[in-house]
């Protein structure tokens, strides 16, 4: 009960701030808001107008966090760390769907948890999925789609999927 009423609490944000501009006053409003039913926030929590935020119950964001533009994340087990930037137009989901009877429609939803290191960058168009660890200080390129954990904090990865491609420092 509690996700369903997360979800509703959600959508009534986004629809009253929809129409404020996303300058840092406004979205750090936004963040205030969305806090309030959230498992755990930070300070300084910035979000823009477009970005979609579902299952609040089980999202937990650390200070300093900027999530841009047509950004969905949706989950019930999303841990996200201090000083965190995701870019536009990227997925962040805990959950994935199984097949059944021939279909995906209708095999039972896999829930795993996903954690974003602090301080890492998830660059535009990046989908971040189920069970999937981000390290400390990473960088998710553009476009990638991370589906595993990984360890080594300071990486760049990327690609489909996602990849260690260099050491960072």
């Amino acid at each position: 009960m509690r996700v369903k009423i997360s979800i509703l609490y959600s959508w009534l944000v986004k629809v009253t701030t929809f129409l404020l501009p996303n300058i840092p006053l406004f979205m750090r409003f936004r963040g205030f808001l969305y806090s309030l039913m959230m498992k755990s926030c930070g300070r300084n929590f910035q979000i823009t107008s477009t970005a979609v935020l579902n299952s609040l119950s089980g999202l937990e964001v650390g200070n300093n966090v900027y999530i841009a533009h047509h950004t969905v994340v949706i989950g019930i087990d999303i841990r996200i760390g201090d000083e965190v930037i995701v870019g536009p137009n990227c997925i962040i989901s805990s959950g994935n769907h199984t097949f059944l009877n021939n279909s995906y429609r209708y095999g039972k939803s896999l829930r795993r948890p996903v954690k974003i290191g602090a301080g890492s960058w998830i660059a535009g168009n990046c989908s971040v999925l189920g069970g999937s660890i981000l390290p400390e200080r990473s960088i998710l390129g553009a476009g990638a789609v991370l589906n595993k954990k990984y360890e080594e904090a300071d990486g760049l990865y990327g690609g489909i999927p996602a990849v260690f491609i260099k050491k960072m420092r």
